[in-house]
């Protein structure tokens, strides 16, 4: 099994789903949400770990797809936090609607994944359920650490890396560990697999911090700098932060308290800084830490071969992108 046979089982599945049934305003924005895209990689995970082991995937179907709900939850909540007005391109829910609603529609999706996330073997249930339960109130801790992390002036490096662990990682290696235990992997390939998964993350985080800042526009399908306007804390920034010295420290400090500025020359001023100070450098060194750690960790995995070089295959390709 490749990524794209894993995408196409997961479509096809979610397109099966009746979302059309009332009351209209709750399931409309579960539709919309998933209807709007999205790269489907964590769905992908669950059922390229299961087919490492066993050769029919579609046995782990409904978790890859309550993992798939519980993503879009978290994001319709992400939204509202943020008060983000866009997603994937179109207006977010609590836009489109309302809070509320958003709010509502988010609580239904999440008790949505746990039905889907049940619907696996009734052996594997516990296993599964439990994984997926430490898993989502990770997340929510991750969430409440990069809320935390706003009205703080002395956020260390450490703590913005177990944040993204919490926040970002650990969706990946517990869709892989699912995976893997609907297979009937044994603990230690299932381990192996989920740390595959976090340092993929991990990777995959401070990629987006480096493309925020560095990505071309066209590409990126954004104005880039996105994270230097807002002064949100990166490993860019707490690097910066740590690296800059004297009248760069100044400077860098002058921007991060300013209440108006123009956007492109803040942007234009802290790049500098953040090459000035080779901070670039040190989050791709960092980044490609976490990747060679997540390869050894597959390395590792005995399983289906091809479906292990079809695993790294989609690593490389998360590490190559341009948005």
């Amino acid at each position: 099994m490749n990524f794209t046979d894993a995408l196409n089982l997961v479509e096809e599945k979610l397109g099966e789903i009746n979302f059309k049934r009332p009351p209209q305003g709750l399931y409309d924005p579960i539709a919309y949400t998933l209807a709007n895209g999205g790269k489907r990689i964590r769905p992908a995970l669950v059922l390229m770990a299961h087919a490492l082991f066993d050769s029919k995937p579609e046995k782990a179907l409904m978790p890859a797809i309550g993992i798939e709900v519980f993503h879009n939850f978290t994001l319709l909540h992400d939204d509202i936090m943020d008060m983000a007005d866009i997603r994937r391109g179109k207006p977010s829910v609590h836009v489109k609607w309302n809070e509320n609603t958003a709010i509502l529609s988010g609580d239904a999706m999440l008790i949505m994944a746990y039905q889907f996330v049940a619907g696996c073997e009734p052996r594997y249930l516990q296993d599964v359920q439990n994984e997926f339960s430490k898993v989502a109130l990770e997340i929510c801790e991750g969430q409440q650490y990069d809320m935390d992390f706003e009205n703080r002036e002395d956020v260390t490096i450490d703590e913005y890396l177990n944040m993204i662990r919490l926040k970002t990682a650990v969706l990946l290696g517990s869709s892989l560990k699912i995976g893997a235990i609907t297979g009937n992997a044994s603990a230690e390939n299932s381990n192996h697999l989920y740390n595959f998964g976090i340092n993929i993350g991990l990777a995959f985080q401070l990629m987006d911090d480096i493309l925020d800042v560095y990505a071309d526009k066209d590409n990126f399908g954004k104005e880039p700098g996105g994270d230097i306007v807002s002064n949100k804390k990166t490993f860019l920034l707490l690097s910066a932060l740590n690296e800059a010295k004297g009248q760069e420290r100044s400077e860098l400090d002058k921007w991060l308290g300013a209440d108006e500025f123009d956007r492109n020359e803040k942007i234009k001023a802290v790049r500098e800084i953040y090459d000035n100070t080779g901070v670039k450098v040190l989050a791709t060194k960092k980044m490609e830490s976490f990747y060679n750690t997540a390869i050894t960790e597959l390395e590792k995995v005995s399983g289906n071969k091809d479906v292990a070089v079809e695993l790294k295959n989609l690593a490389d390709s998360l590490m190559k992108r341009t948005k």
